[in-house]
């Protein structure tokens, strides 16, 4: 694993190794350090459960013909993209080392940023982000919506919050997946022409509509048009519900997807890999559920 994380710092141009270890809070807390960092630590972990059911020292990215779906919120979707092998680990860390720079380039020309909406009626929140001039960047279902633009826009919103919802400020660089973001979804377009993308070899979600995608190149498209278009996490969350998903596997870092999967998957059995004790565990389940989702065509 650390030849695999040394090729992964050339490619990402960074030291994944260092920021993942020893590096403190702020310089990971750099947008163009941690969506690499993030998309590394996914990968690595999604092949340390994998292995669970295959050869000890499979290359990454390990064989995920044992699960039904693979979905990715926001950067994550790098992460699934790889897994599902539309992209190679290497490809999908370059074009998101790419994003991380391109989105704090964009976020550096206007102060903006984001500001999560808990509770309220689903329906007046999205009204009140709208009459604010804002974007409802991150539509995560739960009654939780993130609502993003300048930060003048953000203090009106706050000033003038939706009935019965409470208000938490992100501590985040910028407005992403908004069309703050544009620059950015540019310059990865640009990046993304290099690369020659797989059809999926697993039920792949988009966060444009929680549609499974089966056309590599168009899924491709998507990540990179997902820059600056908002995240529907309910709905890749609602597409996952209606295949019948049984249990959920949430790769490191994990806990906030399957917080909202309490809530929106309830009856569902839920895991967050956060330590090496979860490995075996997730083997576990992907053994238990396998093909449980409608239709499928997989082993797990």
């Amino acid at each position: 694993m650390s030849e695999t994380f040394a090729s992964w710092s050339e490619v990402a141009g960074l030291d994944l190794v260092r920021y993942g270890t020893t590096a403190d809070a702020d310089e990971i807390r750099d947008t163009a350090v941690a969506q690499p960092l993030l998309v590394a630590a996914g990968l690595a972990s999604a092949n340390a459960v994998l292995e669970q059911l295959s050869a000890p020292e499979a290359p990454l990215p390990a064989d995920p013909s044992h699960v039904d779906a693979v979905a990715g919120h926001s950067v994550g979707e790098f992460t699934a993209a790889a897994i599902a092998g539309v992209l190679s680990p290497k490809e999908a860390l370059a074009l998101v080392a790419e994003r991380g720079r391109g989105m704090a380039d964009a976020a550096a020309r206007t102060e903006t940023g984001m500001t999560a909406v808990l509770g309220g009626v689903r329906e007046e929140v999205l009204a009140a982000i709208e009459a604010a001039g804002l974007t409802p960047a991150n539509d995560n279902g739960s009654g939780q919506i993130v609502a993003a633009g300048t930060t003048e826009q953000l203090a009106a919103f706050a000033e003038n919050p939706p009935q019965r919802a409470r208000m938490r400020p992100l501590s985040v660089a910028g407005a992403f997946h908004t069309e703050h973001m544009a620059p950015a979804a540019q310059r990865v377009r640009e990046a993304a022409l290099r690369t020659s993308p797989s059809d999926p070899t697993v039920r792949l979600l988009s966060n444009a509509d929680g549609a499974v995608v089966d056309s590599g190149t168009e899924y491709l498209d998507r990540l990179v048009s997902q820059i600056s278009s908002p995240v529907r996490w309910d709905a890749c969350t609602q597409t996952l519900a209606d295949l019948g998903v049984t249990a959920l596997i949430e790769l490191t870092p994990a806990g906030t997807l399957t917080g909202l999967a309490k809530r929106a998957l309830r009856g569902i059995e839920l895991l967050a890999v956060k330590t090496p004790d979860d490995l075996e565990r997730a083997g576990t389940l992907i053994k238990e559920h396998a093909g449980s989702t409608a239709d499928s065509q997989q082993e797990g």
